[in-house]
């Protein structure tokens, strides 16, 4: 568990990550409306050399940037009705393309996530902060979590 006292830490966290993030590494992202979700995907993307402004793709579920040392596909999947539509928009294609991929609302698409992935619940605390759970599904996720944190700002 990490502690983001703030939208600064959030987004200092999210550059952290992405900056360990490489070609076809899969963050999946959890947490209610306001959670920081789409600031830790911004934070994300700049870390990764993107330049382009980054807006939560809710009406066309995916986002691509390109303009980085990695392109970047951004997924919001709240408004899919059935986790069999991502075939239909080329899911699996998204996965393989070398780039970094991040899916917000990735609960409802639960049966049909990869089996390697990073998985952050992002959480409101009673300060006004948010407290990230990390939970690594493969090896590589396990390092990128230890690195994480080894960062006194992303503790209490």
């Amino acid at each position: 568990m990490i502690y983001l006292k703030n939208e600064e830490i959030t987004y200092k966290f999210g550059k952290k990550l992405g900056n360990l993030l490489g070609a076809n590494d899969v963050v999946t992202l959890n947490g209610d409306l306001g959670a920081g979700k789409t600031t830790m995907t911004k934070a994300i993307a700049k870390s990764l050399g993107i330049e382009d402004s980054i807006t939560s793709p809710t009406f066309t579920i995916v986002q691509e940037y390109e303009d980085g040392r990695l392109p970047l596909y951004h997924f919001d999947v709240y408004r899919i009705a059935d986790p069999e539509e991502m075939y239909y928009i080329g899911f699996d294609e998204y996965l393989a393309k070398g780039g970094v991929v991040i899916i917000e609302w990735a609960q409802i698409i639960r049966d049909v996530l990869p089996n390697e992935r990073l998985d952050i619940e992002l959480h409101y605390s009673e300060d006004g902060g948010r407290v990230a759970i990390l939970t690594a599904y493969g090896e590589r996720y396990e390092n990128i979590i230890e690195e994480l944190i080894k960062d006194e700002d992303f503790r209490n």
